[in-house]
């Protein structure tokens, strides 16, 4: 199955994005899964987040399923993807089950499960 990971990125060290983003990546693919990644994109300046925003819905479509890192829901960039995923009905994967919100993401205006 082909994996987007979606999870905190701005505000922190880069260093400590880079190591969860590959450790996650690193047991999927152990698991036979392709995984697509936003830290592969570079940082630039004057890139807007809107602009990231976008590629990473370019990654979003072409996967069946997308998995939230344990800290999405203190990212406004991870909760945009999570709601873009469901949107597009996405298979939905928490890495940490006590991170799910019941009430969200919306897909088409009725909670995922309801």
């Amino acid at each position: 199955m082909k994996i987007y990971i979606a999870g905190k990125i701005s505000g922190l060290p880069r260093n400590e994005v880079d190591a969860k983003f590959e450790e996650a990546k690193e047991r999927l693919v152990a698991q036979g899964h392709s995984v697509f990644i936003p830290t592969v994109l570079p940082e630039y300046s004057d890139v807007p987040h809107s602009d990231y925003l976008r590629i990473c819905y370019a990654m979003i479509d072409v996967c069946e399923a997308v998995y939230m890192l344990k800290d999405w829901q203190t990212s406004k960039g991870a909760r945009q993807e999570l709601q873009y995923a469901a949107d597009w009905r996405k298979e939905i994967i928490y890495q940490d089950k006590a991170t799910i919100e019941p009430s969200f993401p919306i897909v088409y205006g009725h909670p995922i499960g309801a």
